[in-house]
């Protein structure tokens, strides 16, 4: 009985002690889990096309290509960003060179591309930079994205007020001159300024032919008598 006894003892003993041994592993794994995070970048999904614009953009290829690469850099650790830099700089320089919809070749939309291209750049060249930190990675990964950002959203405000400018019923461009309503007048209470005009006038005539002319004789010239003076004696 002391024997079996031991021996159950001895189990729970090994069973507890390995228990343990697995609840310190678990433990570690998380705090390594928090450190990676901790060196993990993660942005919000910000400004994307509207429909009207991505119907029109589905043609530029380049731009669609930048698209679906920089979806990465939404949720990315600061050692992917470095490795992927670079081939991000050269999509964005393709799509800079060749804006193919016509409606986008606008100084806006170019200096928006810019900008996100060299920013591109920049995070390549941190790629070589040894002593570059994640935090400084990480400020540059979020420039990135709001440039991008930027960038879709002006071309949503040029589509946006085309739909607004084909949804007006007037041409803003050429308005259209809107003539102006008849009036209406009632009989005996209100007239037009032009007919009184005209009666008035046809009164007036019938006046003048009415009243008779005056005949204006000529002065007759009357003789004047010659004076005689007569001389005293």
């Amino acid at each position: 009985m002391k024997q079996i006894f031991s021996f159950l003892l001895f189990i729970l003993f090994l069973n507890y002690s390995c228990n343990r041994v697995k609840n310190v592993q678990e433990v570690s794994e998380i705090s390594d889990t928090l450190k990676t995070n901790s060196s993990r970048i993660v942005n919000t999904i910000s400004e994307t096309l509207i429909p009207v614009a991505k119907k029109e953009v589905a043609v530029w290829k380049e731009y669609k290509n930048v698209d679906e690469f920089i979806l990465k850099y939404y949720n990315i650790s600061t050692t992917e960003a470095l490795d992927n830099a670079k081939e991000l700089s050269e999509l964005v320089q393709i799509m800079k060179d060749s804006v193919r919809v016509d409606l986008l070749k606008q100084l806006n939309i170019t200096a928006r591309i810019n900008v996100l291209y060299n920013e591109a750049l920049r995070l390549a060249d941190m790629a070589t930079i040894s002593s570059i930190t994640n935090e400084e990675v990480k400020e540059e990964v979020e420039k990135i994205v709001e440039v991008y950002s930027a960038m879709n959203s002006k071309i949503n405000t040029i589509y946006k007020a085309i739909e607004l400018q084909n949804s007006l019923e007037v041409d803003t461009e050429n308005p259209l001159e809107i003539a102006e309503e008849p009036k209406v007048y009632k009989k005996n209470n209100l007239y037009n300024t032009n007919t009184l005009k005209k009666s008035k006038s046809k009164k007036f005539k019938k006046v003048r032919e009415k009243r008779p002319k005056k005949i204006i004789e000529p002065r007759k010239n009357k003789l004047v008598k010659p004076v005689t003076f007569v001389k005293k004696s």
